[in-house]
């Protein structure tokens, strides 16, 4: 195809394409897109250029990152496309580069004008993403050029080794006719309205609508019309399809008005609008004329520019053969030129030329070619132009029908036939190069352009090339003659044949079948599954097809290409056809629903399903394996395949949960493993319950009580199952027997009581019928089963016995029932008798308020209930249980105490030496229980520091000693009684002073400063202590006042955790850590703050983990009492041991 060359003729073509690289297809442009970087290269902002010169503007994108080909358009100002003004000024040009992937586009303007100059915009769009760059023309005038010398303008350039010698071959050219300059202006002022599409057509102007108003102004103002009060504007402009309105106004309303196009009258339609309102309006295109008076317009259809889609290609033809020259433009109905060389082809003047539309192709059709018509061919439209070149040859010998190959049977006859264009050319036939004389069976014909050769009774020895040769020219025509066989199919039955046309593949395996084919001509083979046939070459299953050896392939043999498959090779001679059977062999599928259906103590039952698939082969057995519940180790129960579906494994260990899997076998392998069965767990059934008792009878109930069975396993106790039958029955099996009238037994199963088991001990059977003797029994179940029964040595007759009340009052409450204020009060009561007694309450001999106690009867005993005891709650309770005229009371004293109030006038009595005596009186309140004591302490009135002087002092006076000489001291006294000391100490009414006695000083006393800032005297010192070991840290500090001390682990102070305890005692710093742990290690540091200063030490605690080694004997122990625990040694639990104060192992 030829390639789309530059624009000779009109302006505002399309532009051209690149040549010699593809640009990918463009895609509908995107729906929004967003600013991103997509240009490589911009124009520069800023260029000057000069007036005449030619200048070029490139920008380059790279589409690396985008799925569609990008949009470019070349803006002048904000809105104007100067795609529409491509022609001799303004020319485009995109290329693209496969390997960089970058679109390269050029703008070139041709002798810039002044009017070229202002701002320019390139943008480029690709679906949602899009980028534009701006950039500014400056136009100024030529310089003049400077002179150069005459010789460098013969210099060679980019020739290589040549390159700077002088070249006159230039002078030698014909110099080319400049084609003097054309006025446009004066074209279409001087030119015909009709011929104004003409000139625009073949200068290119794009804005034909815009000249013809400038036009207009030039042009002289026409003369008054009498007719018209507004005449009709000089020309109109309006875009193809588009609507147009004519209006013009006449003088007298009625007068007749005709409208007319190109001298034709116009009626109205579908497509013109007439209407006379004092304003003639018309719709549509082209030139009109009023008749009598008239005013005349132009109308210019504004069309698009149109491109060529597709270009036109080269011919090469024999003289007298049919040229059609085709091209396909944008739009339909658009306006093409052809031209033959530089002349214009028209359908009147030149008659065998043939011009064709179809839709938007365009066509010049050539019917009988000469040698005349040889050149190159253009078509031009107003965007666009393509050409292309015509050959002819002269006319040589033709072949019009060629020898064909023959295929024919034996005995057959075989005719060639072949023609050629003149009938007076002879010539000569070959067989392999030999010459064909003729015979009784060959013949030789020349009938006209017609050249025969027959063979009559065709023998396969006649098979060959054959070969006709005209005389005079270098031609020869060639044909085969194939002697024909039918096609045959040769199996083999060997190999993986294990009966007749059956093959056997194991899954997964590769299966090839190369099956040999023989008939003349080659056969086809067309190979199927059942109705589909097998197309494909390339796959896991594929057909390979050599000469005379068809393939049938399969890759990974699967259970789904089992199935029978049909070759079928056909041939003209005829057909044949094979069904070979391909069976898919595999392992089984593994074995379904895996369950234990019974458990012994150390044994189970183990049933399966048979898989659904044995795999293509019967299964042999299974082999089944178990494992412990939580472990990944799997122990096979048997290494020769079993052929029975269910299994009972031994050897377990009772409590122990287990699970079993199943492998199925055949003659190609072993299955997958089964799903794992449900967990299952070894067991036996418990003994039976012991000690069955009686509780209680009443006219329709029993309550049993019994103890746990003396050997329950590792399979627990799920709960007891209660039964009875009336007297009679056989205890020993699970059916009594009655004797009826006829002596017959007929069976009375037991009736079960409850229905669910029972957890408890005991259980109350109801619904009895009053009066019978009914058995009772008690069955232990867990998840083995019903363990033997316990039976009750003889009936039980189900007869009310009345019993009489009895209170059994707790030990505790036989004396008196002492609790502190706020302390719940519970005390329950049980009690006995038949029927069930009425329990009630008295305080002090009236009924108990309910608001103030609570109290809840049940058959067996009574609460009684105070939430939070009260000094008022104290007093005589008596509970009276009442069965009709029977009766039994019982009193409980409880008294609700407190603690003492502080003792009454205490007083210093007596001084003497260094002792002072005092006396007190009791509190007035005792806290409702009896005052055992007091306590005494004294303080120096200088330090005011408390020390016990006393403690649980029993009568109401004291004797503090041991005062020091000088000082005077004040004391305090506690109540204390069964609760506590009281909250607050009664202060002495006076003081002791311990006068000085001896010597006196001549010199007054100078009593010394004591303040002095925090210091310690002892530092922290550096600890390793074993966790879960309690350890202390001590210290010891001076200062006055007295300092306040904060303890801090790693510079965190310690809060109020209970885990340490610290103690200040006359300066001496104590912390107390409670079983420390590894998390416990680090610095510690305390520090004493006072008015005066602070001090601080620091030491280090290491606290190391236990090993056996270093435990040694001991106890982990978690409370006070009787407990259980472990020993640090051997490890051994549910050791009993007895602690207090100290601990026994």
């Amino acid at each position: 195809m030829p390639e789309p060359v530059p624009a000779a003729k009109p302006e505002g073509e399309a532009p051209e394409e690149p040549v010699g690289e593809e640009l990918p297809p463009a895609d509908g442009e995107p729906g929004s897109t967003e600013l991103t970087g997509l240009f490589v290269e911009k124009p520069p902002e800023n260029v000057v250029a000069f007036t005449g010169s030619d200048i070029t503007f490139v920008a380059k994108v790279d589409s690396s990152t985008l799925t569609r080909k990008p949009a470019m358009k070349w803006l002048k100002g904000k809105w104007m496309d100067l795609g529409s003004k491509a022609g001799k000024h303004f020319q485009f040009k995109e290329t693209y580069d496969r390997n960089t992937k970058i679109y390269t586009y050029e703008m070139k303007i041709i002798k810039v004008v002044p009017g070229d100059a202002g701002g320019y915009r390139c943008e480029v769009t690709a679906k949602d993403k899009c980028d534009s760059s701006t950039f500014e023309i400056s136009v100024e005038a030529a310089q003049q050029e400077e002179k150069e010398d005459i010789l460098s303008a013969f210099k060679r350039a980019d020739a290589g080794e040549d390159e700077g010698d002088l070249d006159f071959s230039a002078l030698l050219k014909k110099p080319e006719k400049e084609e003097p300059d054309i006025d446009v202006w004066e074209l279409l002022k001087n030119a015909h309205p009709s011929e104004y599409e003409k000139i625009a057509f073949k200068y290119g102007i794009t804005d034909l609508r815009g000249m013809l108003k400038r036009l207009k102004k030039m042009k002289v103002e026409p003369k008054h019309s009498e007719a018209f009060l507004k005449k009709l504007e000089s020309c109109y402009s309006v875009e193809k399809g588009k609507k147009i309105v004519l209006r013009c106004e006449v003088v007298d309303p009625d007068v007749q008005v005709k409208w007319l196009k190109n001298g034709q009258e116009i009626k109205p339609s579908a497509k013109y609008t007439l209407k006379s309102m004092r304003t003639h309006t018309r719709t549509h295109t082209h030139t009109h004329t009023h008749i009598i008076d008239k005013c005349f317009t132009e109308v210019f259809v504004k069309e698009p520019p149109v491109t060529i889609t597709k270009l036109m290609d080269d011919y090469h033809v024999v003289v007298g053969e049919r040229v059609e020259f085709e091209i396909e433009v944008s739009e339909e109905g658009a306006h093409v030129m052809w031209f033959f060389e530089d002349q214009e082809l028209h359908k009147d003047k030149d008659m065998k030329y043939r011009f064709k539309k179809d839709g938007k192709k365009h066509m010049l059709i050539i019917q009988e070619a000469t040698l005349d018509d040889i050149g190159m061919y253009h078509a031009w439209t107003n965007g666009g132009h393509t050409k292309g070149e015509l050959e002819v040859e002269e006319k040589q010998l033709e072949v019009l029908q060629d020898i064909a190959d023959l295929t024919v049977k034996a005995t057959d006859q075989a005719v060639f036939k072949c023609e050629v264009s003149d009938d007076k050319v002879t010539g000569k036939w070959f067989k392999d190069g030999v010459e064909v004389l003729p015979s009784d069976r060959i013949k030789m014909t020349h009938v006209g352009r017609f050249h025969r050769l027959i063979i009559d009774n065709v023998k396969p020895e006649d098979a060959g090339d054959y070969t006709f040769i005209p005389d005079g020219y270098a031609l020869s025509l060639s044909a085969k003659l194939n002697f024909l066989e039918p096609p045959k199919i040769h199996l083999d039955t060997t190999g993986n044949m294990v009966s007749q046309n059956t093959i056997i593949v194991v899954a997964g395996n590769k299966l090839r079948l190369d099956v040999e084919i023989t008939g003349e001509p080659a056969p086809t083979v067309v190979w199927s599954k059942g109705d589909k046939p097998i197309t494909e070459t390339e796959g896991r299953i594929r057909v390979e097809s050599r000469k005379d050896l068809s393939s049938f392939v399969i890759e990974g043999a699967e259970r789904d290409d089992e199935g029978n498959y049909t070759i079928c090779v056909t041939n003209p001679a005829g057909e044949d056809k094979a069904v070979l059977f391909i069976k898919i062999v595999d392992v089984p599928d593994p074995p379904e629903h895996v369950k234990c259906t019974s458990v012994g103590e150390d044994c189970a039952t183990i049933v399966w399903e048979a898989p659904k698939f044995d795999g293509g082969a019967p299964v042999k057995g299974y082999l089944m394996e178990r494992k412990k519940k939580g472990s990944s180790r799997w122990t096979k129960l048997n290494f020769d395949v079993y052929p029975s579906t269910t299994y009972e494994a031994k050897r377990m260990i009772e409590g122990i949960l287990y699970e079993m899997r199943v492998f199925a076998v055949n003659s190609i392998g072993m299955s997958q493993p089964s799903l794992n069965s449900k967990p299952f767990m070894p067991i036996a059934p418990t003994s039976e319950p012991t000690r069955l008792t009686v509780h209680d009878v009443t006219d329709s109930t029993c309550s049993l009580k019994w103890l746990a069975p003396e050997r329950i396993g590792a399979g627990g106790l799920d709960g007891y199952v209660i039964e009875y039958c009336k007297e009679g029955g056989d205890k020993t099996r699970h059916y009594a027997y009655n004797i009826i009238c006829n002596k017959n037994l007929i069976p009375l199963p037991w009736v079960v009581a409850n229905q669910e088991l029972c957890e408890r001990q005991g259980f109350v059977v109801r619904g009895l019928p009053v009066g019978e003797k009914i058995n009772f029994r008690v069955v232990a179940v867990n998840v083995a089963g019903r363990s033997p029964p316990a039976l009750l040595s003889q009936p039980v007759t189900i007869r009310e016995i009345v019993e009489h009340p009895k209170i059994r009052l707790p030990r505790e409450l036989r004396t008196k029932y002492i609790r502190r204020v706020g302390e719940k009060i519970n005390l329950v009561v049980p009690f006995q008798g038949k029927p069930r007694p009425v329990a009630s309450w008295y305080k002090d001999g009236q009924p108990i308020d309910p608001k103030m106690v609570n109290v809840r009867n049940s058959n067996v005993d009574t609460i009684l209930f105070i939430r939070s005891a009260e000094r008022e709650h104290s007093g005589k309770y008596e509970l009276v249980l009442q069965i009709e005229n029977l009766e039994d009371r019982a009193t409980i004293e409880i008294r609700v105490v407190e603690k003492p109030g502080p003792p009454v006038n205490v007083r210093v009595t007596d001084v003497w030496g260094f002792n002072a005596a005092l006396e007190w009186e009791p509190p007035k309140d005792d806290g409702n229980c009896e005052v055992t004591g007091y306590t005494i302490q004294k303080a120096d009135m200088k330090t005011k520091e408390w020390f016990t002087v006393y403690e649980h002092n029993r009568r109401t006076n004291c004797t503090a000693s041991d005062l020091i000489m000088g000082n005077e001291y004040m004391f305090r006294v506690y109540s204390e009684n069964l609760c506590g000391l009281s909250e607050e100490p009664r202060l002495s009414k006076n003081t002791a002073v311990i006068a000085k006695t001896g010597a006196t000083l001549s010199n007054p006393y100078k009593e010394k400063d004591m303040n002095c800032m925090p210091k310690f005297t002892q530092p922290l010192v550096d600890r390793s202590v074993v966790a879960g070991y309690s350890t202390a840290i001590s210290c010891s500090v001076r200062g006055f006042p007295k300092p306040k001390i904060i303890w801090m682990k790693n510079r965190m102070i310690i809060g109020e955790d209970p885990k340490y305890l610290m103690q200040n005692n006359q300066g001496v710093l104590t912390l107390n850590i409670r079983k420390p742990s590894t998390f416990d290690g680090g610095k510690y540091s305390c520090m004493a703050v006072n008015e005066l200063g602070q001090d601080e030490v620091e030491c280090k605690l290491d606290v190391r983990g236990t090993s056996k080694g270093e435990q040694g004997w001991g106890l982990e122990m978690g409370g006070r009492g009787r407990d259980k625990g472990r020993c640090y040694r051997c490890s051994k639990l549910n050791i009993d041991w007895v602690y207090h104060d100290s601990i026994k192992y």
